[in-house]
């Protein structure tokens, strides 16, 4: 299934229901007065997050919502049934946005939130609202209001702990094969993956973490060219930002490394300053007594200061320690949240 994260669609609350205009007629009463109930309301339009909805991708075919009406009032004072509200399931990770304005609706980042995007229209009134001492037989009423129509664009940001940053043919699908359950597309040859990945890292009981694979980079990206740069925005949500690197021995990691910093900075400075290790990948490339060599030259050439690990995803080398430093350091970042949130 093809991955869709951008959609735009088309939401239409329920008008109110009109009032009625209505009599009361029995025998031996002959003037009974007014008797027309109100309408009913509208029913609204409400997005919930779904956590077993993972993309927009329904909405390629899908791209009309209407609320039910709300019915007209009737006679005897009986007032009109309420539209139901319309429930729109959209994955957790969803940000509405008003597509006419731009303007920001709504972030869905909790599975079971509801964001109201529509309002229902309000019911009209019945002619007995409008009886007075002065006006014992009205003939007037009120119709209910339109609902409230919209336009709205709507784009998945995956929920993610940690992102995967590299070129394409890094390894970053081998990597979260290699430490998660997902399975996406592994081959010799650049672009294999196509669309975001998603995997759930355990490392202990009731201890894991969400890591995102995203296609890869290229030069020109922030202008367009290649894929990933339509998927950075799923990184922006991460805390942390693992940067894969291919060190075998036709790459040029430190060219490499310099190309995806200038595309991350003209993409989203902030995502750039993002906490964010090297991942040295593809050792088993490497004579065992040349790796530690080529390592600390990449580094010496980038002037890197941060963490710096050695890892072969295939073989799954130095992947256990490189999971469980990532484990402690969301735990850190996590607990500094909760404090924060505390005090």
């Amino acid at each position: 299934m093809k991955f869709i994260d951008e959609a735009t669609i088309e939401v239409r609350a329920g008008d109110g229901g009109n009032g009625c205009v209505s009599f009361r007629r029995e025998k031996y009463i002959p003037f009974g007065g007014p008797d027309g109930g109100d309408g009913g309301d509208g029913g609204s339009v409400y997005l919930e997050a779904e956590s077993a909805v993972n993309t927009l991708v329904d909405f390629r075919h899908n791209r009309k919502f209407l609320a039910e009406r709300g019915q007209n009032g009737m006679s005897k004072n009986r007032t009109g049934k309420s539209g139901a509200d319309l429930i729109v399931k959209v994955p957790v990770g969803t940000i509405v946005h008003e597509e006419d304005t731009g303007e920001l609706i709504g972030d869905l980042v909790r599975h079971g939130e509801r964001l109201l995007v529509a309002r229902g229209g309000f019911h009209g009134l019945g002619n007995t609202r409008f009886k007075s001492s002065t006006n014992r037989a009205p003939r007037q009423s009120k119709p209910g209001t339109p609902g409230e129509a919209r336009h709205l664009r709507t784009e998945l940001k995956l929920l993610a702990d940690v992102g995967l940053l590299g070129m394409p043919n890094a390894g970053k699908s081998t990597l979260i094969r290699a430490v998660s359950s997902a399975r996406p597309k592994v081959a010799d040859y650049p672009f294999t993956t196509l669309h975001p990945n998603l995997g759930v890292v355990r490392v202990a009981e009731h201890r894991s973490f969400v890591m995102a694979d995203v296609p890869g980079l290229i030069e020109g990206a922030a202008q367009g060219a290649g894929l990933g740069v339509q998927f950075l925005k799923h990184l922006s949500r991460t805390r942390l930002l693992l940067h894969l690197v291919d060190i075998g021995p036709l790459a040029s990691p430190v060219a490499d490394i310099a190309i995806i910093m200038k595309e991350l900075e003209q993409f989203s400075p902030e995502l750039a300053r993002r906490e964010r290790w090297l991942v040295f990948n593809k050792v088993d490339l490497v004579a065992p007594d040349e790796r530690q060599d080529r390592c600390r030259t990449i580094i010496d050439a980038l002037g890197w200061q941060g963490p710096a690990y050695e890892i072969s995803g295939l073989r799954r080398d130095g992947t256990d320690d490189l999971v469980q430093d990532v484990m402690a350091y969301l735990d850190r970042v996590r607990a500094m949240e909760d404090a924060g949130e505390g005090g």
